[in-house]
C-alpha cells in the first residue's frame, strides 16, 4: 500500500492551496498569467467548479513506469469577512504500472475550525508486485525474490494546533488486511495478516508556502503501535522522525536540508520494515529495522518562471538501532528543473533525474520533492 498512500497524499497536497491567496480580478485566460503572459494554471484552478480530473505519471523504479488518475472535488469555505480559507478535498482514483501493479482508493482531507484541526481519512486497495532484497544483512542481495502483496488500507488521522502556535499534536488509527505471496516457495511464516494500531503524532511547521516552501521548518515525530486487543494478528511498533529545513537563501538560491530516521521492532512484517527513501534508489530495496539518511537540495532561479535544482544525499539501513555496523550505505546525486506553474499559489512542477548505486531514476515532481 506504499504506492496507494503516496499517490493519494500527493494529489491531496497538490490541491490544498487551490483557493489560498485567490485574487478578485477576472482572468484574461484560463491558462495564461495576466502579469507576464506565461503559461500558468492559477486562474484555471482558482475558478474551477465541480470535479477536477488529474493524470499523474508514476516513475518509481521498484514498480516500473505507469500512471495514476484521480478526480478531486473541492469544498470551498469562507470566513465571515468573505476571505477564502483552505478548502476541504474529496478524492478518488487509481493507478497502474508496467509490472502489473495497480491500486485504487479515495479519501477526505479537511482543515477545520480555522485550521486548528487537520483531518485525513483514506480507504484503498492495492495489488503491488515488488522485489525483496533482504534486510541490512543482504541475505537475498545476490538472489532477490519477487513477491506480490494485496492489501486493504484504512486510515483515520487528526492533529490539533496548540493554541495559536505552529505546534500540532494528534493521533492516527490505521488498519490493513494484507495477503503476501512469493513467486518462489519460501517460508516467511504467516503471510496473511491483519494489522491494527494507534499512533501518536507531534509536529512543528512554519512553512512560508504549504506546497513549494522556500523558507521554514517542519519537524515531525510519530510512534505507531499495532496491538492484538485492537484486532491485530501481532504486536509490533514503528517510529518515524524527520526534519525538513528551507533556509531562504537569496532571491536566486534556495538551500534545503532533509534529515530522516525510521525504526521498527524486530517482529514487524518484512514488507513494513523501513527502507532508504532517496531519489535514484528504488523503493524497499534497502531495508532494515533502522534506517537513517541526510539529503540536501539547492534550487537556483534562472528567470521568474524557471529554475534548476541539484541534490545529493546518503542513507543507510541497519539491523538494529544499537548495531550501526552495516554494508547498506547508499547514496544519490541528481539534478532537475522546476517551472512556476501557478504563480498565485507559488506552486512549482518539474522533472528530476537521479543516480543511485545501481541505476538512474526519473521523477516527476509536484511542489516539494520531499512531499509527506
Amino acid at each position: 500500500m506504499i504506492l496507494l498512500r503516496k499517490t493519494i497524499l500527493l494529489f491531496f497536497t497538490f490541491f490544498l492551496s487551490v483557493q489560498i491567496n485567490a485574487q478578485d480580478t477576472k482572468p484574461i485566460s484560463k491558462f495564461k498569467d495576466s502579469l507576464d503572459g506565461a503559461i500558468d494554471l492559477s486562474n484555471f484552478l482558482l475558478n474551477l467548479h465541480g470535479v477536477l480530473p488529474v493524470v499523474m505519471p508514476i516513475t518509481e523504479p521498484a514498480v516500473d513506469y505507469g500512471a495514476a488518475a484521480i478526480g478531486l472535488y473541492f469544498l470551498g469555505k469562507e470566513n465571515k469577512e468573505g476571505d477564502k480559507k483552505k478548502p476541504d478535498v474529496i478524492a478518488a482514483g487509481g493507478g497502474y504500472t508496467g509490472n502489473d501493479t495497480w491500486f485504487a482508493g479515495g479519501g477526505y482531507i479537511g482543515f477545520w475550525n480555522n485550521d486548528n484541526l487537520r483531518y485525513r481519512g483514506i480507504l484503498g486497495y492495492g495489488n503491488i508486485n515488488l522485489t525483496y532484497y533482504g534486510l541490512s544483512d543482504r541475505n537475498f542481495a545476490r538472489n532477490p525474490k519477487e513477491y506480490n502483496i494485496q492489501s486493504w488500507f484504512f486510515l483515520q488521522q487528526a492533529v490539533w494546533r496548540i493554541k495559536n502556535s505552529n505546534f500540532f499534536l494528534g493521533g492516527k488509527y490505521q488498519l490493513t488486511k494484507t495477503s503476501t505471496r512469493f513467486f518462489e516457495n519460501i517460508d516467511f511464516g504467516n503471510l496473511e495478516l491483519i494489522n491494527s494500531g494507534l499512533s501518536f503524532i507531534s509536529e512543528f511547521e512554519n512553512y512560508d508556502n504549504i506546497f513549494s516552501p522556500t523558507q521554514g521548518t517542519r519537524i515531525h515525530f510519530s510512534y505507531d503501535q499495532n496491538l492484538e486487543f485492537l484486532g491485530s494478528d501481532i504486536d509490533f511498533s514503528k517510529a518515524n522522525f524527520f526534519s525538513l529545513f528551507y533556509f531562504g537563501g537569496t532571491e536566486t538560491w534556495t538551500p534545503a536540508l532533509r534529515i530522516e530516521m525510521l525504526y521498527s521492532s524486530d517482529n514487524t512484517p518484512f514488507y513494513a520494515k523501513p527502507y532508504v527513501k532517496l531519489r535514484g534508489v528504488p523503493a524497499v530495496r534497502y531495508q532494515g529495522n533502522f534506517t537513517a539518511l541526510v539529503e540536501t537540495e539547492h534550487e537556483f532561479s534562472i528567470s521568474r518562471r524557471w529554475s534548476i535544482v541539484g541534490f545529493g544525499g546518503v542513507g543507510a539501513a541497519f539491523k538494529a538501532i544499537d548495531d550501526l555496523n552495516t554494508d547498506e550505505t547508499v547514496w544519490n546525486v541528481g539534478s532537475g528543473f522546476r517551472y512556476l506553474i501557478a504563480r498565485q499559489m507559488g506552486l512549482k512542477m518539474g522533472v528530476d533525474v537521479a543516480r543511485g548505486p545501481e541505476e538512474f531514476g526519473f521523477y516527476v515532481t509536484v511542489g516539494s520533492s520531499w512531499l509527506k
